[in-house]
């Protein structure tokens, strides 16, 4: 039996999209119901991937066409926040589940602040200051570097329990990821990287030098542990987590009803005219 102090550490793994969110998700509902202790999960993407926070338009964001020739999966996200594109070699994603009154009962943006400050001290292990910057009252918080995005960061909340997870950037190829999402700016490619090489950063880019995964994932693991005070022990899933995560990828996470709301929607209200 774990400790206060003592958190469930699930290594770094690398799944596809749809089992990614399903294995948060069920985290989330077993650590809710007592079945689990607080826990901090690493994990990447194969294939590539773009994910939707909840309330995203998929046509919106979303290039559709270009990720079914690219064989990028496209997921809808429990949390809120934008659209991502989570490159399979370049990223590592974490997740915390931890119950609230664990961390103080915070408040949302105090949670955010407590639970970022992991990607911060693993910017610091590296040689880099990075700081949160928490938006405007809608937004969900970045982590910058000099102003530029490392790290994007999403919520959801279930019975006082607190899902967040986001995305620590090690490497970043902005054509490639702003080929399968639609730019905010109505630019050809080429002045959309250039306009977005000034918004986002990796930390190959500030360092100046090639980060091996195993290098960036040991910082944040560290970073993780001493920022949050507590012992990170190594487990895996139970089997509750283990069952729920098979049954909701499989009737949720791998569904365009969940993936793609409002586009089946229009289209038939589109036969229907």
């Amino acid at each position: 039996m774990m400790t206060g102090r003592e958190w469930r550490l699930i290594e770094l793994e690398v799944h596809d999209a749809f089992t990614n969110m399903a294995i948060d998700e069920a985290i989330l509902v077993s650590v809710s119901l007592g079945k689990a202790p607080n826990t901090v999960r690493f994990y990447r993407w194969r294939p590539s991937a773009v994910s939707l926070g909840m309330f995203r338009p998929v046509e919106q964001d979303v290039n559709l066409e270009a990720c079914r020739r690219l064989g990028v999966d496209v997921v809808r996200r429990v949390t809120g926040g934008g659209t991502v594109y989570h490159d399979e070699e370049d990223e590592i994603t974490y997740s915390v589940v931890v119950r609230a009154s664990d961390i103080g009962n915070p408040d949302v943006q105090a949670s955010y602040a407590i639970l970022c400050s992991g990607l911060i001290e693993a910017c610091r292990l590296l040689g880099l200051r990075a700081e949160l910057n928490p938006g405007g009252p809608r937004a969900c918080p970045n982590i910058v570097i000099g102003g530029r995005k490392i790290s994007g960061n999403a919520q959801a909340w279930r019975k006082g329990t607190i899902l967040q997870h986001g995305t620590f950037l090690v490497r970043v190829n902005l054509a490639r990821m702003f080929t399968v999402l639609r730019a905010p700016w109505p630019l050809p490619l080429d002045e959309v990287v250039e306009k977005a090489r000034r918004k986002i950063t990796s930390i190959e880019d500030e360092l100046g030098r090639p980060v091996s995964i195993r290098e960036a994932y040991e910082a944040l693991r560290e970073g993780f542990s001493r920022a949050l005070d507590v012992e990170l022990v190594p487990g895996s899933l139970t089997d509750f987590e283990a069952e729920l995560a098979a049954w909701l990828r499989d009737n949720k996470y791998r569904s365009e009803e969940w993936n793609l709301r409002g586009v089946r929607a229009r289209a038939k209200m589109a036969c229907m005219a």
